[in-house]
């Protein structure tokens, strides 16, 4: 009986270093794309991209014909991401950052006047991370997407959570989302350390000076929200942010949303947004409660303090204080 064979295996470092090589490297390259804004060529294998991915199986299934081929255009990806996408195709690992740092993906690659390249270079900078993750997922590299996910939710902060929140719904990727919204909640959530003084009876607590909801609501990515994204925020009753506050920072929201365009939600505007947090049947309620001085027991829903909000005088007339 024949001897079965045994599967033997080289070390794996250089030959990921070898092909990590071949990424936009135009030696023995057969395809040319075009990527993102700043319309920069990258070079490629077709075969290779074929064989580890459905989306460049399909895109590149024909072959090219006689003459020089013409680029494939990705004007979507940023080429940073892109590059990260083609690494990880040939390595099967990919080095992941916080932001871009590519000078290419900050300017117009020199084909723009200087002012627009100094605009460019002036904005902050991308999050690289959410970027590749977002190409992950469209391109349905899924090994990719658990990576970047992983990545994300590690790093995940004040200034990086609601960008992440904001793709997190774009994409349907619902436990991103509860991460996200639970990690707002969490930060909103003042802790309060209890400092004894020499008084027996004197008790001064003060809130966590780290933990404030406000630098979340300042953001950037908050303000670039869309609709759906900005919606499960206002509606959460763990959220410890004063009413007040959270009506001004959804006004400044659709102020942005106005200049811009950004939120592409059908005209949605903090009138729409907060009438969808607070309907107006307890609109109603609320007013019959301030004119009244008490609760109406018959309604549907309690008129209460919601969670976080700073207590005032007249919610001694509400029927809870709070959940």
């Amino acid at each position: 009986m024949e001897t079965p064979g045994l599967v033997v295996h080289g070390e794996a470092e250089p030959f990921s270093t070898a092909l990590r090589s071949l990424v936009n490297n135009r030696l023995y390259s057969d395809v040319r794309f075009v990527v993102g804004q700043e319309q920069q060529e990258v070079f490629a294998h077709r075969c290779l991209l074929a064989c580890r991915c459905n989306f460049f199986q399909r895109l590149l299934g024909q072959e090219p014909g006689p003459g020089v081929p013409s680029p494939v255009v990705l004007s979507t990806v940023p080429a940073e991401a892109f590059l990260a996408v083609l690494e990880f195709l040939y390595t099967n690992s990919v080095k992941l950052q916080r932001h871009s740092v590519s000078p290419v993906g900050r300017g117009l690659g020199g084909r723009g006047t200087e002012a627009e390249e100094t605009a460019l270079r002036l904005q902050p900078p991308t999050l690289q991370v959410l970027e590749v993750l977002t190409a992950a997922v469209e391109y349905g590299l899924e090994e990719l997407r658990e990576l970047c996910l992983e990545f994300v939710v590690k790093m995940l902060d004040v200034e990086l959570v609601c960008e992440t929140l904001q793709v997190a719904v774009t994409f349907g990727l619902g436990p991103l989302q509860e991460r996200c919204i639970a990690f707002i909640e969490a930060h909103s959530q003042v802790q309060l350390p209890i400092f004894i003084l020499p008084t027996p009876h004197l008790i001064l607590l003060l809130p966590d000076p780290f933990s404030d909801p406000q630098e979340v609501l300042g953001t950037r990515g908050f303000l670039e929200l869309s609709a759906p994204a900005l919606l499960p925020l206002l509606r959460s009753d763990n959220l410890c942010v004063d009413e007040a506050e959270l009506v001004l920072a959804a006004r400044s929201w659709a102020r942005v949303g106005a200049v811009s365009g950004l939120k592409g939600a059908g005209g949605w505007g903090a009138e729409g947004v907060l009438g969808r947090r607070n309907p107006v049947e307890q609109i109603v309620e609320a007013w019959k409660c301030h004119a009244l001085r008490r609760g109406d027991a018959a309604r549907e829903a309690p008129c209460r303090r919601r969670r976080g909000t700073v207590p005032r005088e007249h919610h001694r007339f509400l029927d809870l204080p709070f959940k």
